[in-house]
């Protein structure tokens, strides 16, 4: 499925299968997930440069491998968001290599997973967990590592809040629980099936984002891409406490009264993820175990995936099935 213009729907198109190039894998997609980082296609991202096959969330089996790679046919690997990093930077020096200048995503500059074959380059891939089915393995290639990463940065505090309970908080949450921690789940006004859904998924406390919590937050995590949630989340967080933005993307934030900030309170945004994020998180979710709420979509259904996730329609993560 191919983005030929932004804005546009996707097309379906055959192509030939691709051929690795040396350090790289040709894999042939068990399952992608759909992220709301997908919806770079609507133009909230820069530099799209059409024609591109969108997916960054890809489990797939090794077909075979260009020179340099001896990974057996056959294997099953994950394929995350950050595709590659130059490895000499200051950045990525400091292990930083999510902040790269000249990284390159998947399924952003680099072909991804809304198809039935790909190539990655091996370094940037992960063994998939046995016991994970494909479908279920796919949304922690980056809502989970991702909502991993966010919760590092949130600090140790016991009770959390999330904003907008969607894939990545779903998962999150789960990680936050086995931890020890309370949370707290903030979702659109009036969205009752995402506040049950938090429920159901062991939340404490579910209501809309413009209400006060029962109780002040040690941090709060923000994954609806909604500018006003950030003056929100840091009325809810306590003295010292911690607001980070984990979306690639998010509307303008609106202007609030130092008062809210004051009290050494952070706000902090998560930029990618580091392939380190990425193998930390693949090693933790089996022991919690982390599960995946998933529906299923066949490939040439991918434009009514992005237009569920697009409206919010959708409990816990999209799929596409080849």
């Amino acid at each position: 499925m191919v983005l030929t213009r932004t804005g546009a729907p996707l097309e379906l198109e055959e192509r030939p299968v691709p051929v690795p190039s040396d350090g790289e894998v040709l894999l042939r997609v068990r399952a992608c997930a759909v992220c709301r980082t997908d919806l770079h296609v609507d133009g909230e991202l820069e530099s799209v440069r059409p024609p591109l096959v969108p997916g960054h969330e890809i489990v797939g089996e090794v077909v075979s491998a260009g020179a340099g790679v001896s990974i057996a046919a056959g294997t099953r690997l994950g394929v995350p968001w950050l595709g590659s990093s130059c490895g000499r930077c200051e950045f990525c020096a400091r292990g930083q290599e999510n902040l790269c200048d000249t990284a390159r995503f998947t399924g952003y500059q680099i072909d991804g997973g809304y198809a039935e074959y790909t190539v990655a380059d091996h370094r940037y891939c992960f063994p998939i967990p046995e016991g994970l089915g494909d479908a279920e393995a796919a949304p922690l290639l980056c809502a989970g590592a991702i909502g991993y990463r966010s919760l590092r940065m949130a600090g140790a505090g016991r009770r959390l809040g999330l904003y907008g309970f969607g894939a990545a908080a779903h998962l999150v949450a789960q990680i936050a629980l086995f931890e020890g921690r309370e949370v707290y789940a903030f979702t659109r006004e009036g969205d009752r099936a995402a506040q049950e859904f938090a429920r159901v998924m062991g939340a404490r406390w579910s209501g809309s984002s413009d209400e006060s919590p029962p109780v002040e937050l040690d941090a709060a995590i923000i994954f609806a891409p909604a500018g006003p949630l950030v003056p929100a989340a840091l009325r809810a967080v306590r003295k010292g406490g911690t607001v980070v933005c984990g979306g690639i993307h998010m509307s303008d934030i609106p202007s609030f009264p130092y008062s809210l900030l004051w009290g050494e309170r952070v706000l902090r945004s998560v930029a990618n993820l580091t392939r380190r994020d990425a193998a930390e998180f693949l090693q933790l979710a089996p022991r919690v175990p982390v599960r995946a709420r998933v529906e299923t979509f066949r490939l040439d259904e991918a434009n009514a995936a992005l237009d569920r996730l697009r409206h919010g329609d959708l409990t816990g993560a999209a799929v596409l099935i080849p």
